[in-house]
């Protein structure tokens, strides 16, 4: 099956997404990403994202081989419809490592254990527990120390 594309059609909703509201912008990232933007993002990544998503739309998304690429690559997030990470692909830490994170001006030093991490003279079974200790917050341990 032939997909024809009309390349007029793309490009005035391309053009239309000047004269969407912030909100209705932001609906439309919740529609593709499923959730929130973050928090402070300007419009104008917004305006991009939506005009992303109608090409792809009517165009296709990246080939999976580049998507594997960009994912390898080192970025935070996953681009969406790629593969699930494999655990074997999760940094794995050996005993002896050692982490380090400045938090408000003060540095926090973690050391691995054989049976998880020591911070501040304790034993800790996970580094989101750690994590929640230094910020008061509940943070997810491994993205707190960039891993």
């Amino acid at each position: 099956m032939t997909r024809v594309i009309d390349q007029d059609q793309i490009e005035q909703k391309i053009v239309a997404i000047i004269d969407l509201s912030r909100s209705e912008l932001i609906a439309r990232w919740m529609k593709v990403y499923g959730r929130r933007p973050p928090k402070g993002i300007s419009r104008r990544l917004l305006e991009y994202s939506a005009a992303y998503s109608i090409q792809v739309k009517a165009l296709g998304g990246l080939k999976l081989s580049v998507r594997r690429k960009l994912n390898k690559s080192g970025g935070e997030g996953k681009i969406k419809g790629s593969a699930k990470e494999s655990s074997s692909n999760k940094k794995k830490l050996s005993s002896g490592a050692r982490l380090v994170r400045d938090w408000h001006g003060q540095t926090h030093t973690i050391d691995v254990v054989e049976d998880g991490f020591r911070y501040d003279g304790q034993n800790y079974r996970s580094l989101s527990q750690i994590a929640r200790e230094i910020t008061g917050a509940r943070w997810s341990g491994p993205r707190f120390f960039g891993l």
